[in-house]
């Protein structure tokens, strides 16, 4: 399919093929399968997933196992005050506890006595833990459970952003077919009126016609001319409007030929192109719908988040405690005999950050319930009100063809009535007036139709074409 719509799309390849290579139908389902491969908003949707996954491995990174060094020394006048050397390496874990192995080796004639280590440095092996604040929930924890919420959420937000550039899009391809089908119209009734007027004139040449009837015949004529030039000029325009969405490989945009031209049988195929006729949209669980599975996920997030809050309003209790020794490589050495410990505690008096923090979660919280449960009874009122609106399109179509094969049959009817001098020119124009009136409402009931069937694909947002 690409060869082929290369050849036939991009401008400045089109010299070497015949007319009959140039001659192409494009449909919907090779339009819309165009715009979702390469149209450059659908790939700007793929990065919404991509910066969840980045995120997600930022994330990550907060558990990361960590090397520390960090080494001070002060000489002045010869006389070395002090060198000190601490070597940690930490390893977080899922909860508030922290594993860590260090080494120190400090000298110096200024050295602070409780600095003091053997000739050979001191190492530690120790953990430390958050008792309250931190322990079941803190921001390591909270960021990581967020950032996969995140990924899922992405995914969700992505499939309704193709959703609408795929809805734009084939709205923009049922315009162009209305375009395409006024123009046919006019075109044909231009031929009519053209031989109408011929045949008009030369009744007149020989004496069967009046003067007034090829001025009649001339007016219709430059009347149909006149419409089918507005005709060709908005179908001109909605071809530049759908060329908006055809793009190739590498960001290359296509410019469609006048001898492409829209499929005409569009209504035989679009159930099966938007998939709109494979559910039941009475039945369908709203709760699938990518907008409330989004919402779903975010809901989750806040409730993260007001965990996060209503632990930050313990006080936080850190306990360390490592095992010293100066030969690590006998493991005995390490015992309760040797140690240093410690425990921090710290509350603020007032905890009103804090306090005021839960008080906003659970606003967010509220807030989304809220916006949950409207969007699940705006979907389903938007499901039900399109499902009557195609009922009624499918009931006026059939009453639009019927009224438009009546005017057929009354102008052909008038049209011989007129040859057998029966009737006047003026009701053969009046007949075919009605009669395009007619095709362009049938033309335009149809547009609704393709467009109503666009809007329950949108709101549905469920397939991927």
């Amino acid at each position: 399919m690409k060869s082929i719509l290369i050849g036939l799309f991009l401008s400045f390849s089109l010299a070497g093929f015949s007319q009959n290579a140039l001659d192409s139908v494009m449909n919907l389902s090779e339009y819309l399968g165009y715009v979702k491969a390469f149209h450059p908003v659908v790939k700007q949707a793929n990065l919404i997933i991509d910066e969840s996954d980045i995120k997600l491995l930022k994330s990550r990174g907060a558990f990361d196992p960590k090397f520390e060094v960090d080494y001070d020394r002060k000489t002045f006048k010869s006389t070395e005050y002090y060198d000190k050397l601490n070597a940690t390496f930490k390893i977080p874990t899922w909860y508030g506890v922290e594993f860590k192995g260090n080494f120190e080796e400090n000298e110096g004639v200024y050295l602070n006595p409780e600095s003091n280590t053997p000739n050979d440095g001191l190492f530690s092996v120790g953990v430390s833990i958050n008792l309250a604040k931190g322990l079941l929930m803190n921001e390591r924890m909270a960021m990581l459970k967020q950032s996969k919420l995140f990924v899922e959420q992405a995914a969700a937000d992505r499939q309704l952003a193709v959703n609408n550039i795929l809805y734009e899009a084939a709205l923009t391809y049922f315009n162009w077919l209305r375009a395409y089908n006024e123009k046919t119209v006019f075109e044909d009734f231009v031929d009519n009126a053209e031989r109408r007027f011929e045949g008009v004139k030369k009744s007149y040449e020989v004496g069967e016609r009046p003067a007034i009837d090829t001025l009649e015949s001339r007016i219709a004529l430059y009347d149909r001319k006149l419409n089918s030039e507005k005709a060709r000029i908005k179908y001109i325009k909605s071809t530049l409007a759908l060329s908006n969405y055809l793009w190739l490989e590498n960001n290359v945009p296509i410019e469609l030929q006048p001898n492409i031209t829209p499929d005409v049988n569009t209504v035989l195929e679009i159930d099966n192109t938007l998939r709109t006729s494979e559910f039941d949209t009475e039945n369908f669980d709203i709760s699938l719908h990518p907008k409330m599975r989004s919402l779903d996920y975010k809901y989750e997030g806040l409730q993260i988040e007001k965990r996060l809050s209503a632990n930050n309003l313990l006080p936080k209790i850190n306990l360390e405690y490592n095992f010293l020794s100066e030969t690590p490589e006998t493991i005995n050495t390490f015992n309760t005999a040797n140690y240093k410990s410690g425990v921090q505690v710290s509350l603020p008096l007032f905890l009103r950050k804090e306090r005021a923090d839960l008080k906003l979660a659970k606003l967010k919280l509220l807030d989304t319930e809220f916006e949950i449960q409207s969007t699940r009874v705006t979907l389903q009122n938007k499901i039900n009100s399109i499902n009557q609106e195609l009922q009624s399109y499918t009931l006026q179509n059939t009453l639009t063809q019927d009224i438009v094969s009546d005017y057929e049959s009354l102008l052909d009817a008038e049209e011989r009535m007129f040859f057998l001098g029966e009737s006047s020119i003026f009701l053969v124009n009046t007949r075919e007036s009605k009669l395009i009136d007619a095709k362009l409402k049938a033309i335009n009931l149809e547009f609704d139709y393709f467009k109503t069937k666009a809007t329950l694909f949108n709101v549905l947002s469920t397939i991927s074409l």
